[in-house]
């Protein structure tokens, strides 16, 4: 009677704790995901337990996983990384990128405020607990997306940039096939439940190459513990802590970022990043069935990345390769520069087989724009040719006039 009795306590606790609403958050606190992940998820038990890494002899627990370098994209480690999946909070990564693009073309201005929509404030999950009316500008809401994956602050972002979160979601979309993104849709700026929202382990390491090139986003990613100040003027305001739900900030040397992301669905998510000297990797990891493996998992994929490989540094992005005649050019002679970092993966002890030459074309006439190609950077492994990389004019050159070839003809002759 008494072993009864106790079965059906915990049956019905079963099923209290099954109806709370875990569901909709799209990041929580690490204390409490445990909690639900141990009381109250019991499909958690269909995840894989051990996936087997190829050629490299690892297993990962995770339903899927990739380890690129940021540089190249170059694939280091896959397993199931095409595979469509719920991103979670891991969609946050695209919303960011967006942002920082429309901030480098001059649309946006991290100092612009912001005012928080009825929409935004509505948010669920994970967020700053904002109200409709306040004003933040664009820094501080993406220091709480960054930081403390904040849904209310991807929304009021979104409707900034583009009028609503409906058409910001349809840019995503733009964005992401623009980048070969395609095993995602997306249907919202956040991650929140949803369905036919899903990406895969290959295309969120795509979209995380391309948001770490704004250097500025590390600045937020690396904060560990910040403050902001949330309410409406005149009433009572108060001081918000964030706390980075990236727990690979505090703990792995050289982690630079990126996101971390949960619902039931989706399972613990992560796109992790970290740089030693000129290697940066990001690894990805989707469906792990707890927080704490996901970040041991992803540490695991780094360490094997930076235990094997190294980065040649050629190049960055912007440094002078040159100076180049330009045939009736004004001016005549320009640099021609980088328009990207150029850096070569090598394996562990390989380094000094990597030499470049550079390449111009007999004849560069005006009139040329900047950014245009001008040349190229080739690349050798030993005396293998393995790559060539544009290089591209610092400015614009006009034509130069009749005036201006005839004084430079007589400075020749003279």
């Amino acid at each position: 009677m008494l072993r009864y009795k106790k079965t059906v306590l915990l049956l019905v606790a079963i099923l209290v704790i099954g109806m709370m609403p875990w569901a909709v958050f799209a990041e929580e606190d690490d204390t409490i995901k445990e909690m639900i992940s141990s009381a109250a998820e019991p499909e958690q038990a269909v995840l894989p337990t051990s996936i087997t890494g190829g050629a490299i002899g690892m297993t990962v627990d995770a339903k899927s996983a990739i380890l690129i370098d940021a540089e190249s994209g170059t694939v280091l480690f896959e397993h199931n990384s095409h595979d469509r999946l719920p991103p979670a909070s891991v969609t946050k990564i695209m919303t960011m990128l967006l942002i920082m693009e429309a901030v480098e073309r001059g649309q946006m201005s991290l100092d612009d405020k912001i005012t928080i929509s009825e929409k935004a404030a509505s948010m669920g999950g994970s967020q700053m607990y904002m109200e409709p009316g306040e004003q933040h500008d664009l820094e501080t809401l993406m220091k709480g997306i960054a930081i403390v994956s904040a849904n209310d602050a991807c929304v009021a972002v979104a409707e900034h940039h583009s009028g609503s979160a409906d058409i910001f979601v349809e840019k995503m979309n733009k964005r992401a096939a623009e980048l070969g993104m395609k095993n995602t849709n997306f249907v919202n700026t956040n991650g929140l439940p949803v369905a036919n929202h899903y990406s895969s382990a290959y295309d969120i390491a795509l979209m995380s190459k391309e948001l770490m090139k704004h250097k500025k986003i590390q600045d937020w990613f690396t904060v560990w513990m910040t403050n902001v100040t949330v309410g409406l003027p005149g009433k009572k305001q108060t001081e918000l802590g964030l706390t980075n739900t990236n727990r690979l900030i505090k703990i792995y040397p050289g982690a630079n970022g990126i996101k971390t992301g949960f619902t039931q669905e989706a399972g613990y998510c992560l796109s992790a990043s970290a740089e030693r000297g000129d290697l940066a990797l990001i690894a990805v990891i989707m469906g792990s069935p707890t927080s704490k493996i996901r970040f041991a998992e992803a540490s695991k994929l780094l360490d094997y990345g930076f235990a094997n490989y190294d980065s040649v540094k050629l190049a960055e992005k912007g440094e002078t390769m040159g100076m180049i005649v330009i045939e009736k050019g004004s001016p005549n002679m320009i640099e021609a520069v980088a328009p990207e970092n150029i850096n070569v993966l090598v394996k562990k002890g390989e380094r000094d087989n990597i030499r470049s030459e550079l390449s111009f074309g007999d004849k560069i006439s005006a009139p040329i724009a900047k950014g245009d190609k001008i040349g190229e950077l080739i690349i050798f492994e030993k005396d293998k040719e393995i790559e060539r990389c544009p290089l591209v004019a610092a400015e614009d050159v006009d034509k130069a006039s009749l005036m201006q070839l005839y004084i430079r003809l007589i400075k020749t002759l003279s």
